[in-house]
């Protein structure tokens, strides 16, 4: 009598599936519209890692040939802030989000603080913007040699930097409530970047037109202080300490402004 062996046989990861539903938009001005798509599961995938099948193969799960998702993506690294989404009603990183630690059917959007272009493609103009108003960068003539610039203290160094880590995803805009159509609010990450250039050395040369920009319409005075900012950042930036010292800084300018600088001690 020969003998029998019983093999158990694993089911292959090509089998299972991973469902998105995505929100369609084909233009700025056409009616936004869902679409479902199933597609193989792999280990360790991210969001954008399905977005590329689709693309590859643009069929919904009912078979239809579609048109190819439209998305934004640089880094692919949480680096440069151009994939930011909604997924799953929460604004985020979609290089960053593994499908393993969502619910399924997870649901791709366009964020809405920002007009859509087509699909997951918005126009962060709003952003861009803000950060010209508020002068985010340190004029300097870099024709010719300057030299070594000023340092700075390591402990000042050290929370400029945490500072330093947005990358204008946006995502903080999305979160914040008091970024919208109604409102002329330049959002969290513009604030923040006005407090990491008025501490830098040469920054500060700029410091008082800057502190002057966000004590107009749109700037602190509009800050609800709800905190989804400083809760939805990918990079972990403190927001709301940046806010909290930029209403200190706007408060000690307006008063140097009224009684004259003379007569003030810093």
């Amino acid at each position: 009598m020969s003998e029998q062996t019983t093999a158990t046989v694993e089911t292959p990861a090509a089998t299972k599936t991973v469902v998105f539903e995505i929100q369609r938009q084909d233009s700025p001005e056409s009616t936004p519209y869902w679409e479902r798509f199933e597609i193989p599961y792999r280990p360790n995938m991210n969001v954008i890692s399905g977005l590329m099948h689709i693309q590859r193969n643009p069929v919904t799960a009912d078979g239809k040939h579609t048109s190819p998702v439209a998305w934004e993506m640089n880094c692919l690294e949480e680096v440069c802030g151009a994939c930011s989404m909604i997924i799953n009603d929460r604004p985020r990183q979609s290089c960053s989000a593994l499908v393993d630690h969502f619910e399924q059917p997870i649901r791709l959007a366009p964020m809405r603080t920002f007009p859509v272009v087509r699909d997951l493609v918005v126009d962060r103009s709003r952003m861009f913007d803000s950060l010209k108003k508020v002068k985010a960068w340190i004029p300097i003539d870099g024709s010719y040699d300057l030299g070594e610039g000023p340092r700075m203290p390591e402990r000042k160094r050290q929370w400029a930097y945490e500072l330093s880590k947005c990358m204008t995803c946006g995502v903080c805009l999305e979160a914040c409530p008091n970024v919208n159509d109604k409102s002329n609010f330049i959002g969290p990450a513009p604030l923040s970047q006005v407090r990491l250039f008025n501490a830098h050395p040469t920054g500060a040369m700029n410091k008082d037109e800057r502190l002057e920009a966000i004590m107009q319409d749109g700037g602190l005075a509009e800050c609800g202080n709800a905190q989804n900012c400083v809760v939805a950042c990918p990079k972990g930036i403190p927001l709301t300490t940046s806010i909290a010292a930029l209403n200190r800084d706007a408060s000690v300018h307006m008063f140097k402004s009224f009684f004259g600088s003379d007569h003030m001690v810093d």
